[in-house]
Parts: C-alpha cells; structure tokens; sequence
C-alpha cells in the first residue's frame, strides 16, 4: 500500500478520494466474529444497524463495508458517479453545491465532491457507497481495528479507496428521520463474573449513581468517570477473557464499557456486562450514563 492508495479497484467499478479525512475515519463492516479463541475481536461498525441502514439504502447487501465517521466530518471526491448514503447523527451533508439529507439515498455525479460535516449532535456517521468499499479483506473482514491494527489504518488526506461494482438500485426513500442524541444513557448490566470482588456498598453505588463518558474514550472502549467502586477482594486477578459489552473496573475504582475494538483478554475484574452498547456509538464526552438490572 504505497502512495496513499489502499489496494487495486474492482475493474470498472472506480475509487473514491479522501480530500479531507477528519479526525478518525475508518473502514468498517459486520465485524471478524468467530476469531475471539484465537485472540481476534469483533472490530466492525459501532453502530451496525446504521451500516446495515446506509448499505439498504444503496443497494448493497448488509455486510458491505462503508466508512465509520467521527465528530470532525470528512471530504470525499468520486471520479465517477455513484450512489452514496449517510446514517447516524444529524450532520450537514452536501453533494457538491447541493445540500444532501442523513437517512436517504444520494446521487454524486462524477467529479463532485461530498461533503459531510461535524454531527449537530452525537458523534458518528456511517457511509455507504454503491457497491461497498473494496479494501483487502483480513480474516474475512474489513474492519478496521483500531487496537489490533488488523484491516486498513484509519483514513488519511490523499488516501484513494477501491469501490466494488454495485449490486442493485438504490432503495425508493422519500422520508428522512434522524433519532435525537440522548443527553442520559440507560443501559442494562448483567452483573458478573466479577461482581463478587467488590463490595455491597459498591454495587449500591454502580446502580445508584451517575457516571459520565470521559474523553479518553475511543472505539476500544468508553471511560467512565463518577463514583469509584471499591473492591472486597485484593490483589491480582489473572487475565481472563473480555466480550463486548464488558465493563472492567481498573485500580482507580472507575468502569470501562468496552466496545468493538476490546481486548480478548484482561486482567482487571469484570463487574458486569452491558445487554446493547450501541447507545453509546453516539456519546459525546459528559454524556450522563446509568446502569439499571434486567429486573430494574
């Protein structure tokens, strides 16, 4: 991979050009699942129902990789026409000199410029070209994994990406909605296996108590910083594995929710593990998080 281009396009099927390419930009799909044995995580979109959203609205199967956009926007050039659509949080979109909608199907024609700017609220945006993004696959993904650094790096200016060859029409979309970003998460914690190296009152204090996404997070996993959980047993505990949904509570006494890119093992205690962290795909730092039981 040399002079800025990921790997060869599909004949035919043309690249796309990174003129500007934000803060952290990556190329995302569904995910390596299957490999977590041999220490490989998920990786994939943050958000998989918003990739699953754009692809459907292109015509592209499910599983097609796209672009997974945070917080800054990014500028594409396509040398040739394409259908393109944009998911997730509020963001000003324009296709050239012509305002474009979140939540529909876009024609660029060949030449133009997309633009897609920083969310209005939340933080990312899923991207969906006419026949996927065409990168290497490794281990049967795409994904970019920020923590391993399995799949493609994170986009850069100059970047040039192949695209497959489209696979069917856009989809017939007249009606956009955009989800408002919630300002307070609630998620469901299924305690364990850990839960019994802490004490009673820290319990009390994981369900009880307000916590805030801090702004050390990142596609590895979303820090919290609010009341500290203080632990009943003392010393080391040998690594174990880690799944999604995770959240490790390190010496400072502060949870960690991990997300796609997570380690497959660790060796903080694991106090419980959250049933949907898709929310938090859209959570700005001071984001207000709270836990609640499956019965709660």
């Amino acid at each position: 991979m040399t002079g800025g281009t990921r790997s060869t396009a599909t004949a035919g099927a043309g690249v796309v050009e990174v003129l500007r390419a934000g803060a952290l930009t990556t190329v995302q799909d569904l995910g390596r699942v299957g490999w977590a044995h041999l220490g490989v995580p998920r990786s994939g979109a943050l958000d998989p129902t918003a990739l699953r959203l754009a692809n459907r609205l292109v015509g592209n199967p499910e599983s097609a990789a796209g672009l997974e956009i945070t917080m800054t926007g990014c500028e594409l050039r396509f040398p040739r026409a394409a259908a393109v659509a944009v998911t997730g949080a509020g963001a000003a979109v324009r296709v050239g000199d012509r305002p474009g909608d979140v939540g529909r199907p876009l024609s660029v024609p060949a030449g133009a410029v997309l633009r897609i700017g920083p969310p209005a609220d939340g933080l990312r945006n899923w991207l969906a070209v006419g026949g996927g993004i065409a990168v290497e696959p490794v281990l049967g993904s795409r994904a970019t994994d920020t923590l391993s650094g399995l799949g493609p790096p994170p986009l850069r200016d100059g970047d040039r990406l192949p695209l497959g060859a489209p696979t069917g029409p856009p989809a017939p979309v007249d009606v956009t909605v955009v989800a408002s970003t919630p300002t307070e998460l609630r998620l469901t914690l299924r305690l364990g296996p850990r839960d019994d190296w802490f004490t009673p009152a820290a319990l009390d204090l994981l369900f009880g108590s307000a916590y805030t996404v801090s702004p050390v997070s990142n596609r590895v996993g979303a820090r919290l910083t609010g009341a500290a959980l203080p632990r009943a047993v003392a010393g080391e505990l040998a690594s174990e594995g880690i799944v999604l949904g995770a959240v490790q509570v390190p010496a400072d006494g502060q949870p960690l929710i991990f997300l796609a890119d997570h380690p497959t093992t660790g060796g903080y205690p694991v106090v419980g593990v959250v049933d949907d962290v898709t929310p938090l795909a859209q959570a700005r730092p001071g984001t207000t998080v709270r836990f609640h039981g499956p019965q709660r």
